[in-house]
């Protein structure tokens, strides 16, 4: 049971991210669009919509259709990418961003479309999906790369596109170089440790994360992962305190549960 469930939380790139949603995700099937393309755009089953927010994307996207394909449609259609963010729509969030970002052409709205298809691309279960999610993503966050050869959450994100693809090694040297620019880098530091982790490689894990929480012991993710990567080293105090530690930290109700689901393994 336990070494099943770590290796489903640690197959996917949104490691943390699906545990700790895991016990919220509801089936919606009503959230449904189709744009004036033609294009239909389908919400992602992985958090409720507040009814309050339901109604002003579909007040919002009324509007959106009424309008003829210039900045005002742009306009609302990068309001729409936030609120279904927002909402946990991330495939249709992403689509609007794209709708947006083809008409400003600028480097906000290149990395909210970037971001928001790097957000699909975490939550797609899918290979062929996910790999449509990563090449979006890298398509957008790459030209702001180019532009900006600085921005360091650009390129740690393309790079963790690659490790679902066929030569994972060019996303490790990407988050590589970006350590190497930033050894401080939060998110190269938590990724790196999360894909020891998914290697098999805990000692190398337990070393990255407690690089990672020394520096930013607020982490509650790399708090986690390291409790988990106690774990199978057979640390179990180190991992009790870790999990206990994570409690402490994040009271949101599933944190709680994901600590506690680890914390009853070890009883």
């Amino acid at each position: 049971m336990l070494k099943t469930r770590i290796i489903l939380v640690v197959a996917s790139v949104a490691i943390v991210w699906l545990l700790f949603l895991l016990p919220k995700v509801v089936v919606e099937n009503t959230d449904q669009i189709t744009a004036k393309e033609g294009q239909e755009v389908a919400g992602d089953p992985h958090t409720t919509t507040p009814a309050a927010l339901r109604e002003s994307i579909n007040s919002l996207n009324a509007q959106y259709l009424e309008a003829s394909g210039n900045e005002k449609s742009a306009i609302f259609a990068d309001s729409l990418a936030s609120m279904y963010s927002k909402a946990g729509q991330f495939d249709s969030a992403a689509w609007f961003a794209e709708k947006a970002a083809s008409f400003f052409k600028n480097k906000e709205s290149l990395i909210k479309a970037g971001n928001s298809y790097y957000d699909a691309y975490t939550f797609a279960l899918d290979p062929k999906k996910q790999s449509e999610m990563a090449e979006k993503t890298r398509s957008f966050l790459g030209q702001v790369l180019e532009a900006d050869p600085a921005n360091l959450d650009a390129k740690t994100k393309i790079a963790m596109t690659y490790l679902s693809e066929k030569n994972p090694m060019q996303g490790i040297t990407m988050l590589r170089e970006v350590l190497e620019q930033d050894p401080t880098n939060e998110q190269a530091m938590f990724n790196m440790g999360m894909l020891a982790i998914q290697s098999g490689q805990y000692d190398r894990a337990i070393e990255r994360l407690t690089d990672l929480i020394a520096i930013y012991p607020n982490h509650v993710q790399g708090q986690l992962l390291l409790g988990v990567a106690y774990l199978n080293t057979n640390k179990k105090e180190k991992a009790r305190e870790q999990f206990e530690l994570v409690k402490k930290l994040d009271n949101d109700p599933a944190v709680q549960a994901a600590a506690d689901s680890y914390l009853k393994d070890l009883k």
